[in-house]
């Protein structure tokens, strides 16, 4: 198996040193684990690793060979394979084919898809997976997506394979799948890279951890096992963090929102709760429980078969998104890529593409002025990490972009209601923590507030209430102070857990 170093590595975009002379080395048979805030550089550099991106400067070697790679292709036929955060599939092709995409099997000319089903039904069999391989990935979830991208990986029988945050989108039981798998490569002498925000995940499945800061390796640390928590956060913020999620109590007034007998077709029980102004109201169920299906009805995004949503107790009007946002309802989807941000547009196009609609007296240049103001604004007030206003989104990192989305509906006036549905999903422990803070200043303002996670420490952390949803219901309401995580498990969970594969 090939050994993997990074030697004095530096790669520059316009206004931004991504990676300043990064060095480390990982062996096989080891996982090393990557740490740092959004933007220190890790994707940047597996990016590196996988192709994708040349380095300024610096040496690529693997298994004592210098390598140069000029595209992906060039790093997959010398052994390496990528999982990337964004993940990297074509969803109008099958689950087969995408796992064998450039290297289907042929019979007299032709792609033979029996065989190509057949070879990735064994190995989806084999990695624990129950996955069609003639399903589009087009109608699969995010968490069978990112299975197949792992499939993938292992496929092409890579001595070399990275993960970037693989379990953002993924249950319990499909994160247990990949666990085991992780460690069964590792046994077969791979040398493995592993980014992730959840340190639980690191301190369960790396060697070792390499800390990036601002584009800089700060400290590799041989032995996992030996170091405190709180010495990593510190490696990785450069400051301490003792209350990580900031909570504090804080004047909450009568209920601001209230829905009564909501159900539609994904969701035809029917479902009724209220939050009060000033109040952090957690959601908490299991991939599939229907949280997101509850948060798309309040904001109108999906059609109601039944119910009404209430605010100040006047019912808000029909007409989907448009009219809760007039009302000052918002939502912050759970997919940002695909359903929050406008990639190729600019920060301040995205954070002034909602309060367009109000109108600004006084002509074009004046309406340019106040957007580059307001942008600037929340630029600061957010610490968004950005060259510039005019930088295009998608090249921020993910807790940048979550800031962005954040600030279009902040900069809304008006807004009574903030609905975040995974907020800090791949997003770094000093991002969540300034997260947390914006969501506990909005409340503090007299918004109420609901934060949707499928981590429970970050809902039993931040809210006030925590309500808990299991197939389509909710089974129960738990207040701050008898909220725990065996309470909220014990309602989260079937009374028999099914067998553990992909639903």
């Amino acid at each position: 198996m090939s050994s993997l170093q990074f030697d004095n590595i530096t790669k520059t975009f316009p206004g931004v040193k991504a990676l300043n002379g990064v060095s480390f080395e990982a062996r096989p048979g080891q996982v090393m684990g990557l740490l740092g805030e959004n933007g220190a550089g890790k994707s940047t550099l597996l990016k590196i690793l996988g192709g994708q991106y040349r380095p300024d400067g610096g040496r690529l070697v693997i298994d004592g060979q210098e390598r140069h790679f000029h595209s992906a292709g060039d790093a997959i036929a010398a052994g390496v394979a990528i999982i990337h955060q964004e993940l990297q599939y074509v969803p109008e092709l099958t689950v087969a084919e995408n796992v064998l995409l450039g290297r289907l099997p042929t019979r007299l000319g032709l792609v033979d898809h029996r065989a190509a089903r057949r070879r990735v039904a064994e190995q989806l069999a084999a990695i624990g997976v129950d996955l069609d391989p003639a399903a589009r990935l087009a109608d699969l979830s995010i968490a069978q997506r990112q299975m197949v991208e792992i499939c993938k990986a292992v496929m092409q029988d890579a001595k070399v394979i990275a993960f970037d945050e693989p379990t953002s989108s993924l249950s319990h039981r499909e994160t247990e799948i990949l666990f085991r798998l992780v460690k069964r490569l590792r046994a077969e002498g791979r040398t493995l890279i592993y980014i992730s925000h959840r340190l639980e995940e690191l301190y369960a499945l790396c060697d070792a951890c390499t800390i990036f800061r601002d584009g800089r390796k700060i400290v590799t640390h041989e032995v996992m096992a030996e170091v405190k928590r709180e010495r990593l956060i510190a490696d990785m913020v450069g400051r301490e963090l003792q209350d990580i999620y900031d909570y504090h109590s804080r004047p909450q007034g009568p209920i601001r929102l209230e829905a009564r007998g909501l159900h539609s077709e994904r969701l035809p029980v029917p479902l009724s709760f209220g939050v009060r102004a000033g109040e952090v109201l957690g959601f908490f169920g299991l991939v599939g429980a229907g949280r997101s299906e509850l948060m798309r009805l309040l904001y109108g995004a999906d059609a109601r078969r039944g119910g009404e949503v209430l605010l100040d107790g006047q019912p808000v009007p029909g007409g989907g998104p448009a009219a809760a946002i007039a009302a000052g309802i918002v939502l912050c989807p759970e997919d940002r890529k695909e359903q929050g941000i406008l990639a190729h547009a600019s920060v301040a196009e995205n954070i002034n593409i909602s309060c367009r609609r109000h109108g600004l007296l006084g002509g074009v240049f004046l309406r340019h002025r106040q957007e580059a103001e307001r942008a600037d604004e929340f630029i600061r007030k957010l610490r968004i990490k950005t060259p510039g206003r005019e930088q295009e989104i998608r090249l921020l990192s993910g807790g940048n972009q979550q800031k962005v989305i954040l600030a279009r509906w902040l900069a809304e006036p008006g807004l009574k209601v903030l609905i975040l549905d995974e907020p800090t999903r791949g997003i770094d422990v000093g991002a969540k923590n300034e997260i947390y803070k914006i969501i506990h200043d909005v409340a503090a303002s007299g918004c109420c507030v609901i934060v949707v996670s499928s981590e429970l420490p970050e809902v039993l952390g931040i809210a006030d209430r925590l309500i808990v949803m299991r197939d389509g219901r909710i089974s129960g309401e738990l207040p701050r102070g008898a909220a725990s995580e065996t309470a909220a498990l014990a309602l989260a969970l079937p009374d028999r857990a099914p067998p553990a594969h992909v639903h």
